[in-house]
């Protein structure tokens, strides 16, 4: 999705962003995410980004952190993504879109009154993600296309083939890394890779490696 605003290098992002925590959840550089906020201090949080910044740090909360917990320990590394679309359901609740922009480190946690939590973000080590299609030519797209079928194959699922052909090597593995149904290490692994290519090879590695499972599976089923 085109946003209006153009972020052309880390002094161009905020010094302070506010956290939203989510397991197995993965925003990359312009993918797009959906979300149902609803929530009060999260509805907060969107309000005052809205009126400023527009930018909001998905990150996830470390792995074996209580889920429960108010403040769960949060990994190092996430996502700020621009409000590039909301409504309001009339109900007290908000659907938003965010819109990858950078991947950020946190330097350190900001003491806050607001009932969400901010940080200082770091931009620094991720600013090839402020390039669209950085590092596109250097995709293996016939491997990934390969597993992708494989995979479809295998869980008897369709795919729009057209929009896949037409879509470019950047679009193509950060919406497939974002839609991947695995678990909240390997999201973090995609979202932690250090160019597209790498990317490319981590969500190749883990479905093959689920492929293997389910053959495996089906294997012992028929024995």
């Amino acid at each position: 999705m085109p946003i209006n605003m153009v972020y052309r290098s880390p002094s161009d992002l905020p010094d302070a962003l506010p956290l939203f925590p989510l397991p197995a959840v993965l925003l990359l550089p312009r993918g797009e995410m959906p979300l149902n906020i609803f929530e009060p201090r999260y509805l907060a949080m969107f309000d005052d980004a809205l009126a400023g910044s527009r930018l909001i740090g998905m990150i996830q909360p470390e792995f074996d952190a209580d889920e429960d917990a108010a403040h769960p320990t949060l990994v190092d590394v996430g996502c700020a993504g621009r409000i590039t679309g909301y409504q309001e359901t009339g109900d007290g609740r908000y659907l938003v879109t965010l819109t990858g922009v950078c991947r950020f480190r946190i330097s350190r946690e900001l003491p806050v009154k607001t009932p969400y939590r901010q940080c200082q973000p770091s931009f620094n080590e991720f600013t090839q993600d402020l390039i669209p299609g950085s590092g596109e030519d250097a995709v293996d797209r016939d491997a990934l296309m390969k597993t992708l079928r494989a995979y479809l194959e295998a869980n008897q699922l369709e795919a729009d083939w057209s929009g896949i052909r037409g879509a470019s090597n950047e679009a193509l593995v950060n919406a497939l890394s974002m839609m991947s149904p695995y678990g909240a290490r390997e999201k973090q692994a995609l979202l932690e890779a250090p160019d597209l290519r790498n990317r490319a090879e981590i969500l190749v590695a883990v479905t093959e490696m689920e492929l293997a499972k389910t053959r495996s599976d089906t294997e012992s089923s028929l024995q």
